[in-house]
This record gives structure tokens, sequence and C-alpha cells, in this order.
């Protein structure tokens, strides 16, 4: 069965719904919904690592297991809330999921099929005060929850991301890479259009002269000089002249595997999404991992 025929409760039933759980802690939940120890002992484990609500209202604890051949899902609701330690909000629905460990994919598609079905703040508070759990399923079951063909860009992007302008200088630059440890940094021009990118290695490039990069022994100018006249002219180079206009870019629909196969190609840590001209996201590598090998 391809993913794209595959519908949110094919992994689920009514009874795997607890519904109205009032005021459990989060950890009595997960207790309630985990089948055995080593899954609780899972999915608190992965909890530890960061909280898994998603969006206010909403949390999805999961672990991904090896002796598992099916993912398998179960769902709390608590019209009145339950507290999640570090969440400001308390949480209405909690959907547990269990995944097997060979399928990377399936954690990203399942959360994409319950964001359809959950769409919108009124949506999530509705389901959260059914009191019947064949109610509650029949609203998964009615809904247009498909898992998608494939994991996207968009799916894995992150659209907090750092950037300069064109007319910023050298200066600016070097003292952002430096305060935020980041190697790269889009550069935008005028109209906020993704026009190129400035990375810390081209910086570097920027200093020494092509003739000393094929020198094996730099020691005869180990004081740095090459430096010099980049440094005495920072406030005065513009991003526009430095950066590099061609880099790994993708649309927000683009697979994900092809994020890799761009990352792959440039060599490069970073993939930026782009909706036209603008920058809308932008996936590292070590997210990228993350998403697909361990989240």
């Amino acid at each position: 069965m391809k993913p794209e025929d595959l519908h949110l409760t094919n992994f689920f039933g009514a009874d795997d719904i607890i519904p109205h759980c009032g005021e459990m802690s989060r950890e009595e939940v997960i207790r309630r919904l985990t089948p055995d120890e080593e899954s609780y002992r899972q999915v608190s484990a992965r909890e530890a690592m960061g909280s898994t609500v998603i969006r206010d209202g909403l949390a999805v604890p999961h672990a991904r297991l090896a002796d598992i051949s099916e993912p398998k899902v179960r769902i709390a609701t608590s019209e009145r809330g339950i507290v999640w330690p570090g969440e400001k909000s308390a949480v209405h629905i909690v959907f547990l999921l269990l995944i097997p460990q060979n399928q990377p994919a399936l954690y990203l598609q399942i959360l994409r099929a319950l964001g359809t079905a959950l769409k919108d703040d009124q949506v999530l508070r509705t389901v959260a005060a059914m009191t019947n759990a064949g109610d509650i399923y029949r609203f998964f079951e009615s809904g247009k929850a498909y898992l998608p063909r494939y994991i996207t860009a968009a799916d894995i992007m992150s659209r907090e991301f750092l950037y300069l302008h064109d007319t910023d200088t050298l200066q600016v630059c070097v003292d952002t890479i430096i305060k935020n440890g980041v190697s790269e940094i889009a550069v935008l021009d005028r109209d906020n259009d993704l026009r190129g990118i400035v990375k810390a290695g081209g910086l570097l490039r920027l200093c020494l002269p092509e003739y000393l990069l094929w020198m094996d022994d730099l020691s005869p100018i180990a004081n740095f000089e090459p430096f010099a006249e980049v440094l005495a002219n920072e406030r005065k180079t513009w991003l526009r002249e430095i950066m590099v206009d061609d880099f790994p870019v993708v649309k927000p629909d683009a697979p994900a595997i092809q994020v890799a196969g761009e990352m792959t190609r440039y060599r490069s840590p970073c993939c930026y999404v782009r909706e036209g001209n603008k920058l809308v996201g932008l996936i590292r590598i070590s997210d990228f991992l993350n998403k697909i090998f361990r989240e």
C-alpha cells in the first residue's frame, strides 16, 4: 500500500482512544498510552530530550522501536488540559506515536496527516471536548488526513534563520558569524529577495591569494600578513561584492531526498528554501539528520 493510500485511522481504532483524561500528569498519560514498559521507557527518554508539544494544546510524544513492523497510535484527550512540563499552555490532545525504527519518513508523514486533521485551534478544542472514544474516532475517520506521498522541504525546514543584506559590510558579516557561531549566512537585497550567501570559508579564501593555497608550507607568512588588506577594508567591502550566487536552493514542496542531493552536490551544511524569490526556510544538515534518523 502506498503512503498516499494510507489514512491516519489506519493506525488506530476507537479502542486506542482515552477520552476525558482530566488533570493527569504528562507521565501518567504517557504510561496509560504506552502498551508496555519498554515503549514507556523509550517515549519518556525521547520526551526528556525536549518537549514534544508541536503547537498549543497538542503534544506528540513518540519513539522509534526496533521490534515493531507497523506504526502504533494511541490518543488521549482532556478538555480541562494536561500540564506539560516546560510549556506555558496546557495540552488538550496527546497523540502518541510508536514508529518502526527502519521507517524514518513515517513519523513526519503521520505528523503532516495529523496537522491536516487538527488544522486549527477551534477544531482541536472541539475534539478535546468529546467524551466518547467512538465520536473521536469518527472525527478523524471523516477527515482528509491521508499520509502524504513523500516528505518535503517544508516538513523539515526551520522558519527561523539569520540573514544580512547585500548593502551590509564585511565587518557586519564577520561580527554576525562570530556572535552566532554559524558557518554561512543568507544575503537578501533591498526587496528582501534571496540573492546569495556568504560562507565563513569563503571569507578565508578572500584573505588568501590563490597561489598561497597551493603552498604546503605557509610558515613564512605565519603572522597573517594576507589578512591585513582585508581587515583594513572590512568597513568598505559590501556583501554584494563577495557573496556567492550558486548554492543549494529548493522549493518548499521539493522532496526531502532532493534536499539531501543538493547538500551533497554542493558539499554544503545548509540548504535554502525559496518560494518565488523569498527565503522562507533553512535546512541545516544537523536538523535534517535529526529528523530522518532520530526524531
